[in-house]
């Protein structure tokens, strides 16, 4: 591949500007090369701060992640919160995940906001996601960083900016906070050196982690079962990363004796050496801690992802084979637990209410019915809980929520997801399943008989180029036009659009609005028989996004999967013909 003049001229401007001999010299190697693919993607666009902020391929170039884009990011960040907190001391925690650069990154990032007089507490080393959430709280800060990919492949890190509610940015500053990176044209615009005052930049640890891990153990419910059964078999593996700081810790200090821990996988690496996908939800992260499950004929298989916000689980089903259990059954079994506890114990209130995204299986708003508890719908990402939480506050009292992929935050002292605080509440449950004499498959059958199966599947179809992007956008389109009379067979009774921020009932014809603040390119489709589709564009990848949800009444649990799974298969094939 040969670059064109535009993608030539970019990469000569690097060899021109103020950055450092290094990366020069690789600018030249990519322009030298005969086969110029990596100069091409490297410098053919910008890697843009969107409304979660950067996230990338780590390399040199205008669209890798680099100090430079990080430079950038960091002193747009700066120039805003300096405007918006004019005359006032303002301050942001930062912190970082396992990954490659992650730590030069954050010094980085905490040099460049101290170099602008705004005090930094900067992480000793790496640590959960939801702590550094929890760090901007407690410190009082206007705002944060921490340095992530979450489970993306080890070529990518990541960057993503909070507010000082400890979540990440929304609307009116997400779009704000984007012009002034825009505005950033050169790294000599990006103070890198930092002030010489020591005392811009405080190393936190131990002192915050300890503060943290006593307002995790506010989320149990049942300490007595965790007495009872202090020593049954846990199997956890962080998949190399911040998990291993606070996880086993966290569980030891609740009062569990037999943790196991992966040890392949408790090697901090930014390589990932022991699978391909760092992602609880892929099975073969969890290859390891099942082998190690069936070794000790453990209860229960936890595993967190390299930022310690995503859980995933794994138990024994009736026939004692090691089963993974997926996000929406997760998220299930949480809001049951949790819904079912508060009610015995008397802790649950009349202002209380959960949070769900609107792609996130039906039986949680079943569950919060039967219960009497209020459950909200949000748009798909944990920033848009968080709002519902900050909406909230004062006057209803959050007790759960979360989202189909693998993400729940049981308790509002974290405004993201946690994997720490759910980890603690997911081994209590196994302690509790196992006081009232059944396991954690058995709990989770339970609650699909009270309330009927349901089973979820996310289908993601790829269309690559300009003409895929044409493509997804007519399919919208023709969705929106010419709406689906029928699911399979099953009359669609009501269709929500996002777009248009609209509700219709189609057996009535009458429209109702969302009552939601802003707007996004997903519909939804209700089947009388229960089946739920919702359609979006993907908002970062060539892609038309399906989440699709059927219902029946529950009987042989693994008859229904097989019905279930050929019910998705069918609908897949009509919503794609």
């Amino acid at each position: 591949m040969k670059a064109d003049d535009k993608v030539r001229a970019k990469a000569n401007a690097w060899l021109e500007g103020n950055y450092d001999e290094a990366t020069k010299a690789e600018v030249r190697r990519m322009l030298d090369a005969q086969d110029q693919t990596d100069l091409v993607e490297a410098f053919y666009k910008d890697l843009e701060f969107g409304t979660g902020g950067l996230r990338g391929i780590m390399g040199v170039g205008s669209n890798r992640m680099n100090i430079y884009t990080v430079g950038a990011a960091t002193q747009g960040l700066s120039n805003y919160l300096l405007r918006i907190f004019k005359g006032q001391s303002i301050s942001v925690a930062v912190g970082h995940d396992c990954r490659n650069n992650s730590r030069l990154f954050a010094e980085t990032v905490a040099n460049i906001f101290s170099a602008n007089g705004i005090k930094v507490y900067l992480f000793e080393s790496l640590r959960p996601t939801p702590e550094i959430s929890f760090a901007i709280r407690h410190f009082g800060c206007q705002s944060g960083v921490i340095v992530t990919a979450s489970h993306n492949p080890k070529a990518y890190n990541g960057y993503k900016a909070y507010w000082g509610d400890g979540a990440q940015i929304v609307a009116p500053h997400d779009t704000n906070i984007i012009r002034e990176v825009e505005n950033i044209k050169s790294p000599d615009e990006i103070k890198f050196s930092p002030r010489p005052e020591p005392e811009l930049i405080q190393s936190i640890g131990e002192d915050v982690d300890s503060i943290y891990l006593e307002k995790v153990k506010s989320v149990l419910l049942t300490p007595e079962a965790i007495a009872q059964n202090n020593d049954i078999k846990i199997v956890y593996t962080p998949i190399h990363g911040t998990g291993i700081m606070l996880i086993p810790r966290c569980l030891k200090e609740i009062g569990f004796t037999n943790v196991t821990v992966v040890e392949e996988q408790a090697v901090v690496s930014g390589d990932f050496p022991t699978v391909v996908s760092p992602n609880p939800e892929e099975p073969a992260a969890l290859d390891l801690a099942i082998k190690k499950a069936k070794e000790i004929d453990a209860d229960i298989v936890m595993a967190s992802d390299p930022d310690a916000d995503r859980l995933g689980i794994a138990v024994k089903n009736l026939k004692g084979e090691w089963t993974l259990v997926t996000g929406n059954q997760t998220a299930m079994m949480f809001t049951h637990y949790i819904l079912s506890r508060r009610k015995e114990t008397g802790d649950l209130k009349m202002n209380d209410f959960m949070v769900k995204t609107i792609v996130t299986t039906e039986m949680i708003k079943r569950i919060c019915d039967k219960f009497g508890v209020q459950m909200v719908d949000c748009y798909t990402g944990f920033k848009w809980i968080a709002m519902e939480i900050r909406k909230a506050e004062g006057e209803k009292r959050y007790i759960g929520g979360g989202e189909e992929s693998y993400g729940y935050l049981p308790a509002d002292f974290v405004r993201d997801k946690d994997a720490v605080s759910c980890c603690a509440l997911m081994a209590e449950m196994a302690a509790w399943t196992k006081m009232k004499g059944m396991t954690m498959y058995e709990y989770m059958l339970s609650i699909y008989k009270e309330f009927g199966f349901s089973r979820e599947k996310g289908i993601s179809v790829v269309k690559e180029g300009k003409s895929g992007a044409e493509e997804i956008q007519q399919m919208m389109k023709k969705y929106r036009c010419n709406p689906i009379p029928q699911i399979n067979g099953s009359r669609v009774v009501k269709i929500k659009d996002y777009q248009m921020l609209s509700e219709l009932d189609v057996l009535t014809g009458e429209r109702y609005m969302i009552d939601f603040e802003t707007t996004s390119n997903v519909l939804q489709y209700f089947a009388e028989d229960g089946t739920k589709v919702s359609v979006r564009p993907s908002g970062t990848e060539p892609k038309i996004k399906y989440y699709i949800e059927v219902s029946m009444p529950m009987g042989d649990y693994d008859k229904c999967v097989e019905e279930a799974d050929r019910r998705i298969k069918a609908i897949a094939e009509q919503f794609n013909e």
